[in-house]
């Protein structure tokens, strides 16, 4: 099971960080007032970031040995940079941004100008974004992971 998941959520990450990208691109580049794409492109940028959060969620509290040894001596854990960066840079980075568009979405939706729920967009999702770029386990990182699992 851990592999099976530990697979989709690894795979599902290119569709998050490309949505991720395309809805920050549409928000910079969008000057339409009313429901726009960006709206939609930002409506299917939560829901994928919902299900990856899920995912690592699964993986977090059940499935993983990282997080399970970090869970059972967390002071210890602390101490070990690889453990630290899954049981707490990982996870919050990425419940960061997982929040950050959620807020940006309800702060559009609220904006009394076209203007302000454009630059509300552009800060939110960009934040994400980066985010999300940030926490990626890239290779050539002291904690990196392969691009594409096989």
């Amino acid at each position: 099971m851990y592999t099976a998941v530990l697979l989709f959520h690894s795979w599902f990450r290119w569709i998050a960080l490309i949505l991720g990208i395309m809805t920050t691109l549409a928000a910079f580049t969008d000057r339409s007032a009313g429901r726009t794409t960006v709206d939609r492109w930002s409506l299917f940028f939560m829901m994928v970031l919902d299900i990856q959060m899920l995912l690592g969620l699964l993986l977090y509290l059940v499935l993983s040995p990282f997080t399970a040894e970090a869970l059972k001596d967390f002071g210890a854990a602390m101490r070990d940079p690889a453990l630290r960066y899954w049981a707490v840079e990982h996870v919050t980075l990425m419940l960061f941004a997982v929040v950050i568009v959620h807020v940006g979405r309800v702060l559009a939706r609220t904006a009394r100008t076209p203007q302000s729920k454009r630059t509300r967009q552009i800060v939110c999702f960009s934040l994400a974004t980066i985010a999300m770029i940030a926490a990626t386990p890239w290779p050539g990182m002291a904690n990196g992971r392969p691009l594409f699992r096989v």
